[in-house]
C-alpha cells in the first residue's frame, strides 16, 4: 500500500484532482456571478401567463432567490458537492436528471464528430506533410483553411440542403438512441457529426501536418530511411508514433470543445443534447440548468485533459508523470 501511495502516477493523479477542484470552484464562482448579471427576472419568466403575486412569492421562496446572494451561493456549493444541482425553474425537474437525460445524445454527437475529424486530419495532415511543397500539400492547406473559416452551423445547413432536402437520403433532424439499432442511430447522427467533424478535422489537419513535418526531420528518421527501410514502415513505426503527442493534445481539446460548444449545431438539427438544453435555459433565465450544464461541461473538459495527460506516458514511455 505504501509503495502505491508513493508512486509518481498516484501523486500525479492526486495533484491533478486537487487542481481540478480549485478550477471547478472558480468556474462555479464565475458562472454564479455572471448569471446574476443577466437581465430579466427568472421567476417572472418561469411563471409566464401563470403569473400572480401569490405564485410569484411562492416560487421565489421555493427557489431560494429571496435569500442573500452569498447564502444562495453557499447553498448551491453545498448541494453541488453532494451531486444535487437544484431544480429547474421552468420544468420543476431536478437539474441532475435533465443533464443525465441529455448526456448520451451529446456524447454520441461528440464521439462520432471527433472520429470523423480524426480520420480526415490524420490522412490529410500526414499526406500533406509527406508531400511538402507539392500541389497536394497546397490543396490540403487551402482546404483546411477553408474548413477552419466555415462555421459548423453553416456546414450543417449545407449538409441538410444536400442530403435531406435535395436527395432525401438522410433525416434532417432528431435523435435515435443507439439501443434502437445501429442503422437508425447512424442515419440520424451522421449529418450533425459530419458538420462538427469537418470543422474539427480542418483544425487538426494543420497541427498534424506540422507534427509530422517536425518528426520527419529528426535524425533517427533520416537514419531509418538511409538504411533502406520501406517508407510505410518508417511512417508507421517512427513518424506516426512520435507525432501522436500533439495529435492527442489537439484531439482532446477538440473533443472537449465539441462537447461544450455545439449549441448552434444541436439547435439546427433539433438534437436533444446539452447544447440545446443550455440554449433553451438561457432564453428563460433558468439559472439552475445553466449553472449545472456549465459545471458538467467543465468537469468533462478537466477529465478529458487528465486522460490525455495519462495517455502521454502510455504513448511515449520517456514521459514521466511527475
Amino acid at each position: 500500500m505504501g509503495a502505491v501511495l508513493t508512486s509518481p502516477t498516484l501523486r500525479f493523479l492526486l495533484r491533478r484532482l486537487a487542481q481540478s477542484a480549485v478550477v471547478l470552484f472558480g468556474v462555479m464562482v464565475v458562472v454564479f456571478s455572471l448569471v446574476q448579471l443577466v437581465p430579466g427576472d427568472p421567476v417572472r419568466i418561469a411563471l409566464g401567463t401563470r403569473y400572480t403575486p401569490e405564485a410569484y412569492a411562492v416560487l421565489r421562496e421555493a427557489s431560494g432567490l429571496d435569500r442573500p446572494l452569498l447564502l444562495q451561493f453557499v447553498n448551491y456549493l453545498g448541494s453541488a458537492v453532494t451531486g444535487d444541482l437544484g431544480v429547474s425553474f421552468r420544468s420543476g425537474q431536478p437539474v441532475t436528471a435533465l443533464l443525465t437525460d441529455r448526456l448520451p445524445a451529446t456524447f454520441s454527437l461528440a464521439f462520432t464528430g471527433i472520429l470523423i475529424g480524426l480520420v480526415i486530419a490524420v490522412v490529410a495532415g500526414t499526406w500533406a506533410a509527406l508531400h511538402e511543397g507539392r500541389v497536394s500539400d497546397m490543396i490540403v492547406r487551402v482546404g483546411s483553411q477553408f474548413g477552419v473559416s466555415i462555421p459548423d452551423f453553416w456546414m450543417g445547413l449545407l449538409l441538410i440542403m444536400i442530403f435531406s432536402a435535395t436527395f432525401g437520403l438522410l433525416p434532417s433532424s432528431g435523435y435515435v438512441p443507439l439501443s434502437q439499432g445501429l442503422g437508425p442511430w447512424l442515419s440520424h447522427v451522421i449529418l450533425p457529426a459530419t458538420a462538427v467533424g469537418l470543422v474539427a478535422g480542418a483544425i487538426m489537419t494543420r497541427y498534424i501536418r506540422a507534427a509530422v513535418l517536425e518528426v520527419a526531420s529528426m535524425p533517427y528518421v533520416r537514419t531509418a530511411k538511409s538504411k533502406g527501410i520501406a517508407p510505410r514502415v518508417v511512417i508507421a513505426r517512427h513518424i506516426g508514433r512520435n507525432a501522436l503527442i500533439p495529435v492527442l493534445t489537439i484531439a482532446g481539446i477538440q473533443f472537449a470543445t465539441i462537447l461544450g460548444g455545439v449549441i448552434v449545431v444541436e439547435v439546427v438539427f433539433a438534437w436533444p443534447g446539452l447544447g440545446s438544453l443550455v440554449y433553451n435555459a438561457v432564453g428563460v433565465r433558468d439559472y439552475p440548468v445553466i449553472q449545472g450544464a456549465v459545471l458538467l461541461i467543465a468537469v468533462i473538459f478537466l477529465a478529458v485533459n487528465l486522460l490525455v495527460d495519462l495517455l502521454y506516458a502510455v504513448v511515449d514511455p520517456r514521459i514521466r508523470l511527475s
